[in-house]
């Protein structure tokens, strides 16, 4: 966890920061009894971790996405979940519009070019067969996200759609109940959808095909929502053009064909990594965590949490 959260815990709180130790499960075992809290940065915690702790009240993650918390368990133990939303829209946003650059106009492969000397040897960076000029970008997942790409997206003439649970009454971009039926009335599909079981490889060989040869993905959203498998098979068969990829199903594993295409922009997820936003995401967790033992009531719960205030 960040100084900035860890430096501002101890002031209010007993800490127990279990991973400093060399046996880091006696750690927890011996303190579990007395834990009210738990502050999370990606540790997997599901029904038997939050057994362990009798006396949980919240678990506050680090991150806007919470796939790695097993909410539903948390619900049953009436147990809180907050998580980070709206202070790393904003920079995931302008990842997400970057790579989406990069990725149509193969700028990592121009940059590869200049580094391995082959301006100089072999003349200019071939002709790029991808431009942004008039294409159609649909969005799964309009959420917070969602809207701050859509909001940068029309600066660049885009044309915009979206897919997600149901339609939103305040944006004025059409809207597409089903994700496929999305892909095929676009030529770019922005994936900014949380990772869950129902989002599992929702963008499947089907979507793939229907997004068509010219077709561009970009994911800064969750590795899980793309068949890893049928996004390779697409590339090296041609049946799209290209993918910018800022998430993996299984990270930091990044498979060989991903790496070795000019047209694969692969980042190693960090739509929100600037030290600025990453302070900003750690306060929320402090907030979280000192709102609910000071003054009752969580500032960020996710939608599945049982309790806004403490009883």
């Amino acid at each position: 966890m960040l100084p900035v959260v860890t430096r501002q815990l101890t002031e209010r709180f007993e800490v127990i920061l279990p991973f400093n130790d060399i046996d880091p499960d006696a750690i927890v075992q011996a303190a579990a009894p007395r834990v009210q809290g738990l502050a999370v940065m990606g540790t997997p915690i599901d029904a038997r971790y939050i057994e362990r702790f009798p006396k949980l009240e919240i678990v506050a993650n680090f991150g806007v996405g919470y796939d790695n918390v097993a909410v539903y368990d948390c619900s049953a133990r009436d147990v809180v979940v907050t998580h980070t939303p709206d202070v790393l829209s904003d920079e995931v946003a302008d990842i997400a519009i970057g790579l989406l650059i990069m990725t149509v106009r193969q700028l990592g492969a121009a940059e590869r070019w200049v580094r391995d000397r082959n301006w100089l040897q072999k003349g200019s960076f071939p002709l790029t067969p991808g431009t942004l000029r008039g294409r159609t970008l649909g969005i799964f997942g309009l959420g917070r996200i969602g809207k701050a790409i859509a909001r940068r997206a029309e600066a660049f003439d885009l044309k915009i759609r979206y897919h997600g649970r149901s339609p939103q009454a305040d944006v004025p971009y059409p809207y597409h109940a089903d994700l496929e039926d999305l892909a095929a009335a676009c030529d770019t599909l922005m994936i900014a959808a949380p990772g869950t079981a129902e989002t599992r490889h929702a963008v499947s060989e089907g979507v793939l095909h229907a997004l068509g040869p010219h077709g561009v993905v970009i994911n800064i959203g969750r590795g899980s929502v793309i068949d890893e498998a049928a996004l390779i098979d697409a590339l090296e068969t041609d049946r799209i053009m290209g993918a910018g990829l800022d998430v993996f199903a299984d990270e930091p594993f990044v498979p060989r064909p991903l790496l070795i295409r000019d047209n694969v922009v692969t980042l190693p997820h960090v739509g929100s990594a600037s030290v600025h936003t990453r302070n900003a995401m750690g306060q929320l967790v402090v907030d979280n965590l000192v709102s609910w033992f000071e003054k009752g009531e969580a500032v960020t719960p996710v939608p599945e949490t049982p309790i806004t205030r403490r009883p």
